[in-house]
């Protein structure tokens, strides 16, 4: 194993796409550029050095619409630490910005299709999320 850690698979662990109705869809096609994604990171300790990483992307209306979808992917990733890693810091800084990094692009073009499969055909992110800059505004 090179590096400090070692990708052994990914996978869609859960995902939701939630429009009640023809009103909704419709009020929601229109307003979708008002919706935020909230990203959380979770981690597991399994066995042999392994870690399931669970990054759930959430998509929604943070306004009080009485009509609003909901959007929801967990995206689970499971890597192997290398035998060195024994640091605390340096163990958050791999699940929270180095895998991160490296599964974004499947991670969002996975969202965007469902996004899209769920009738939003217009919606793209413009930036990309920077993990780094989330990770050092929540450690330093």
């Amino acid at each position: 194993m090179t590096g400090k850690y070692k990708i052994l698979g990914e996978y869609i662990k859960d995902l939701s796409s939630e429009t009640p109705g023809v009103e909704t869809y419709l009020f929601v096609r229109d307003n979708i550029s008002k919706y935020q994604l909230d990203i959380d990171i979770t981690s597991i300790p399994l066995k042999n050095r392994m870690i399931e990483i669970n990054t759930k992307f959430k998509f929604e209306d943070k306004e009080s619409n009485p009509k609003k979808s909901y959007f929801e992917m967990n995206y689970s990733t499971i890597i192997q630490l290398n035998e060195e890693i024994k640091d605390k810091k340096e163990l958050e800084r791999i699940i929270l910005c180095d895998v991160q990094n490296q599964v974004y692009p499947n991670l969002e073009k996975s969202f965007i299709n469902m996004l899209h499969n769920s009738g939003y055909k217009n919606i793209k992110f413009d930036k990309k999320v920077d993990f780094e800059n989330l990770y050092n505004k929540k450690f330093n």
